[in-house]
């Protein structure tokens, strides 16, 4: 078994969602597979994730998956270092796929678990790409989760600021569903808004003025929501760039509010949202002009993968962080609580 941290061999194993994902990693950044088995098709009929069938198709996909990606990495179980998987957050019947999987692979080959936080492992995501620089303020934006976060040093979060209500993932699909976009949203949303004029309409940027740094976006979705009711037959296009703008700049000025605030020399953005095309964008610029570098890692590692979750494991694994074959899924687990869980 590799025993240098250079060497080590981690297959991770990430079932939080509606992905069935699995990947290598070998040292700190050579990703040898990446191998992520997508449900949009299957959930796409109701609008959105549907628990007890996500649940089912992890069960169906997860064996095959894992076996994939060994066999594009060109290992074996047995030359492993480590196993590391989604503790939590997320679908507790989604997580307890994955968990039960990893927990049999490791009894059967005498291998270390490594919990992780799906969270943790989206922010670890920046780490496969380079070094990022620390303290450095994180903005996690997906489909379930909208927070900022202070990093003095990597595995280190303090809580700045959260949703209220919806995740800006959710407002996307949510506005995507009501102007019949179909689902997921955030995609055509994005690519339509290149088309569009953002200034047509002026939507309101929740909670902007505020003092805090929490976001709430459910009043942005009721505001698009009552638009469309009323002038129905406006361009859908305007209507999706301007729902984007107000949804973007919300983000940024308050990720930017971050920085400032806790004298952060670094912004890392990552989950789904970070794949927006108008929000690396305006990240980027709004970064400059603070004089703070930006991480956003490629659109592959801001969606639910593997790899991210290799990554976070490697690093836990390095600490000495282990888990004990009796180690269930935490459905609602804080990121700056992650340690209490384990």
């Amino acid at each position: 078994m590799p025993n240098r941290d250079s060497e080590t061999l981690i297959l991770a194993v990430e079932t939080s969602c509606d992905e069935t994902a699995a990947a290598v990693l070998r040292g700190e950044r050579e990703v040898l597979s990446d191998v992520v088995a997508s449900q949009v098709g299957l959930h796409a009929e109701y609008g959105g994730v549907v628990p007890e069938i996500a649940c089912r198709a992890h069960v169906e996909t997860v064996l095959p998956v894992v076996d994939r990606a060994l066999c594009d990495a060109g290992v074996a179980s047995a030359d492993l270092t480590a196993i590391a998987v989604t503790q939590g957050p997320g679908l507790v019947g989604a997580l307890l796929v994955g968990l039960t999987f990893a927990k049999s692979l490791a009894w059967a080959h005498g291998l270390p678990l490594v919990p992780v936080n799906h969270l943790e492992a989206h922010l670890s995501a920046a780490f496969l790409e380079g070094e990022v620089p620390t303290p450095f303020v994180g903005l996690v934006v997906s489909g379930g989760h909208t927070a900022l976060y202070h990093s003095a040093a990597r595995g280190e979060y303090r809580l700045l600021g959260q949703t209220l209500d919806d995740a800006a993932g959710e407002a996307f699909d949510k506005v995507a569903k009501l102007l019949g976009l179909g689902y997921p949203g955030g995609v055509v949303i994005d690519r339509l808004a290149r088309e569009g004029d953002p200034g047509r309409f002026r939507f309101p940027r929740p909670m902007l003025a505020s003092p805090n740094l929490d976001f709430s976006f459910s009043g942005l979705k009721t505001a698009v929501r009552d638009h469309w009711e009323r002038y129905g037959s406006e361009d859908v296009r305007d209507v999706c760039a301007s729902f984007q703008e107000a949804a973007v700049d919300t983000l940024v000025e308050k990720t930017a509010r971050a920085a400032r605030e806790t004298g952060a020399g670094c912004v890392v953005a990552c989950g789904g949202v970070a794949c927006n095309t108008r929000l690396r964008e305006k990240l980027s610029a709004r970064a400059a002009s603070l004089g703070v570098e930006l991480r956003i890692p490629r659109p592959r590692y801001c969606t639910d993968n593997a790899a991210m979750v290799a990554a976070a494991g490697r690093h836990r694994f390095l600490l000495g962080i282990r888990a004990s074959l009796d180690l269930n899924a935490v459905p609602t687990w804080p990121l700056e609580q992650m340690t209490e869980a384990a």
